[in-house]
């Protein structure tokens, strides 16, 4: 089967480059022991049952024999094998190489090891496939382009249509979903992702039973407050309308969620712009793929034909997953800006040298005028604060980009770019 390019490659090569070894960390399902099969040249599969049995016994014996192999050397499933994290820190003291080692690992599991591995093993976040990389989006807009050099883009056409972002939503980014023949049988992967989370992997993430029911409350609760600040209050509200739970109860189930890599918040940009009163500090909830979502409620595409709004919270779920994915290979990490007095930002992303953008998500046409006027807003605030900052002054917005699934990109006379999320790539 074909190798489909993912954006983490390159970074996956860097980090091969720097250090001694590359813990690939991601949630389950998203291709992590495919990409780093790709860069290894030996592998150990510990839940190979042909090898399982002698590479455990090697394993909690004599550690060391299993990092004799080509370089770099893959160990698929490391948890199951804890004492192999502290031979392969020694290992690189020892030899001081970088390169030598992968690990990949089910998130279902946590392991506590020793040594942190800092300096030796680094570790490097793996998402679900974006638009680009299933192969759905046509690349036309690069993001790291559109930073460099804003003033070229002069416009582009998507082919993606809004039943096919419908269902893309729904399928998701996993990789198994894109190799399957029907679209019934692609849909399937993501629900059964989350009944394995709510089933055995939640209890399985550091051997705490926990109720499967409840697990699901809280993601369908989730899925409902999708890219909204509602509060811890309000979802357990919602919560107990059909099961009674603790709010400790709640925070330790959403933490097991959260080490799972199921559930992703986005956190709050809050520049001195508005009074430190007025600017909204809370997350905005999400999950790390909007499929979650969706097999939460159970749906299948077809039922958003009738209900755009709840689509539109989970386009913008969407949106977020591939900007941090195109963002990646430059250190970005997004935000989201949003005030009492109604202004807001959906996105803001960061760039590691500085750099940001002012982004807002809209599903159709119809929102992409006030949208515009919420960026231009944000930008003409930070203008007027740096007129009146004595020091410190805020650097101001290097794009404002509005996000949507129209077919049609274009610039705005307020400089605002509209660029459809079926155009755009890393």
């Amino acid at each position: 089967m074909e190798y489909r390019k993912r954006i983490v490659d390159k970074q996956l090569d860097f980090k091969l480059e720097a250090f001694g070894a590359t813990l690939i960390e991601g949630p389950k399902g998203c291709g992590k022991t495919t990409t780093a099969k790709q860069k290894a040249k030996s592998v150990v599969e510990f839940q190979n049952e042909d090898e399982r049995e002698n590479y455990l016994i090697i394993a909690n014996t004599r550690p060391s024999d299993l990092l004799k192999g080509e370089k770099p050397r893959l160990f698929d499933e490391w948890q199951d094998a804890p004492k192999i994290w502290g031979a392969i820190r020694k290992d690189i003291d020892d030899t001081g190489e970088a390169g030598q080692y992968i690990l990949t690992g089910s998130t279902s599991n946590t392991v506590k090891t020793p040594h942190t591995g800092t300096l030796r093993i680094s570790r490097l976040k793996m998402y679900p496939m974006s638009l680009f990389e299933s192969g759905e989006s046509s690349g036309e807009v690069s993001l790291k382009n559109l930073f460099d050099k804003p003033d070229l883009f002069d416009g582009c056409h998507s082919d993606l249509t809004i039943d096919e972002i419908k269902f893309a939503i729904c399928r998701g980014g996993w990789p198994a979903s894109l190799n399957r023949k029907t679209s019934r049988a692609q849909l399937a992967i993501a629900k059964d992702l989350f009944n394995q989370t709510c089933n055995v992997d939640i209890s399985n993430i550091d051997s705490v039973k926990r109720n499967p029911q409840w697990a699901k409350a809280i993601l369908k609760s989730y899925a409902r407050n999708l890219c909204t600040l509602a509060e811890t209050k309000t979802i357990l509200a919602d919560i107990n309308a059909t099961c009674e739970m603790s709010r400790q109860s709640y925070y330790d189930y959403l933490s097991a969620l959260e080490k799972l890599m199921i559930i992703e918040n986005v956190g709050a940009w809050s520049p001195a712009i508005r009074s430190k009163t007025s600017i909204r500090s809370s997350q905005k909830r999400n999950f790390i793929d909007p499929s979650i979502a969706t097999a939460a409620f159970g749906v299948s595409p077809e039922y958003f034909d009738k209900d755009y709004k709840t689509l539109g919270f989970l386009f913008e779920s969407l949106c977020i997953r591939d900007l941090k994915i195109y963002s990646s290979n430059n250190d970005g990490h997004l935000s989201y800006y949003h005030d009492r007095l109604g202004l807001e930002a959906d996105a803001v992303l960061h760039l590691n040298d500085g750099r940001y953008a002012l982004i807002e998500i809209k599903l159709g046409e119809y929102g992409v005028e006030e949208g515009a006027k919420h960026l231009c807003e944000i930008e003409r605030l930070v203008r007027e604060y740096n007129k009146n900052a004595k020091q410190n002054p805020i650097r101001l917005p290097d794009l404002k980009l509005l996000i949507t699934a129209t077919r049609y990109g274009y610039r705005r006379d307020d400089g605002v770019l509209v660029i459809p999320i079926g155009c755009l790539k890393d």
